[in-house]
C-alpha cells in the first residue's frame, strides 16, 4: 500500500474521495485510523511522508530494507493508539538479522496484547530535527492547529504555537517563529532547517482539518524538519 511513497513521479496519492472512504470504513469498525491509513491521508493533502512499505512477512521486510538501505525502523500496524507503550516500534535496525529479530518480536508483542495485526510497516530512518504538528476539534472554536518541536520541548517546556483553522501563510510563518525552539530551526550551531517546507506542512495540515470536520484529533508526530524539505514519519487520526 505504501511502497516507495516519496518517489513523486511513480507514486499515486490517495484521492480526496479515497480519504472519505477510509474515514467511512474506520467509523464502522473503530474511531481511529491505523498508522498506514493516517499516513496516506496526510500525504493526500501534500504532506510528504517517509519512504515506507507495509509487509506481512519477515522476508518482505528484509527485501524492502535492503532496497531503501539501512538503517530502518519497523512498527506494528493495528488499531492501537500508542505503539511504543506496547513494544510496537523497533528503531535503528542495521542488518538482515536485526530486521528478522525485530519482526518476530513485534508480531509476538501484537499477539500478547491481542491486537488485530494489519502487518508491519518498514520505514527508512530519518535524520533531522524532530517536530510535531497536531490538530484538535474544540467545541467552541472548531478545528485548531498546533506546532512545536519534539522531545523535551513539548513534554517539559510546553513549547507550542496554536491557531484556529484555517490559517494563512503569515499565520504559519508566525507559528514557526514564536516557539522557543525556533533558534534551533533557524540555524543553531550552523545547521539550519527548511522553514518553507515546515510552513507548507502547516498550511496543508490546516487544509486537511478544514476539509474534514469529522477529525477529532490529529497528530503528525514525529515530523522531521530537514535541511531541505520535511517528512512525516508517523501520524494518528481519531474521528468523531
Amino acid at each position: 500500500m505504501l511502497k516507495k511513497l516519496r518517489r513523486k513521479r511513480t507514486r499515486e496519492r490517495l484521492s480526496k474521495k479515497g480519504v472519505k472512504k477510509i474515514f467511512k470504513i474506520a467509523k464502522r469498525q473503530r474511531r481511529n485510523l491505523r498508522v498506514d491509513e493516517a499516513l496516506q491521508v496526510v500525504q493526500s493533502y501534500g504532506i510528504p511522508i517517509v519512504e515506507s512499505n507495509l509487509v506481512r512477512t519477515a522476508e518482505a521486510a528484509v527485501a524492502f530494507a535492503e532496497n531503501i538501505g539501512y538503517p530502518v525502523a519497523m512498527k506494528i500496524v493495528s488499531d492501537a493508539l500508542h505503539k511504543t507503550d506496547i513494544g510496537g516500534v523497533a528503531l535503528n535496525l542495521r542488518s538482515e538479522a536485526d530486521v528478522h529479530k525485530a519482526y518476530r518480536k513485534l508480531v509476538t508483542n501484537a499477539r500478547r496484547h491481542r491486537l488485530r495485526l494489519g502487518g508491519i510497516l518498514v520505514q527508512r530512518m530519518v535524520d533531522g530535527c524532530e517536530a510535531i504538528v497536531g490538530g484538535k476539534k474544540d467545541a467552541q472554536f472548531g478545528q485548531a492547529i498546533v506546532f512545536g518541536l519534539g522531545g523535551i520541548f513539548v513534554e517539559v517546556f510546553a513549547d507550542v504555537a496554536l491557531r484556529v483553522v484555517p490559517i494563512t501563510k503569515k499565520d504559519a510563518q508566525e507559528m514557526i517563529k514564536e516557539i522557543k525552539g525556533f533558534k534551533i530551526l533557524a540555524g543553531y550551531r550552523g545547521r539550519a532547517y527548511d522553514l518553507d517546507a515546515l510552513m507548507c506542512v502547516l498550511l496543508n495540515t490546516s487544509k486537511l482539518l478544514e476539509k474534514n470536520d469529522e477529525i477529532k484529533e490529529l497528530d503528525i508526530n514525529p515530523l522531521f524538519a530537514l535541511r531541505k524539505g520535511a517528512v512525516a514519519v508517523d501520524a494518528r487520526i481519531i474521528l468523531e
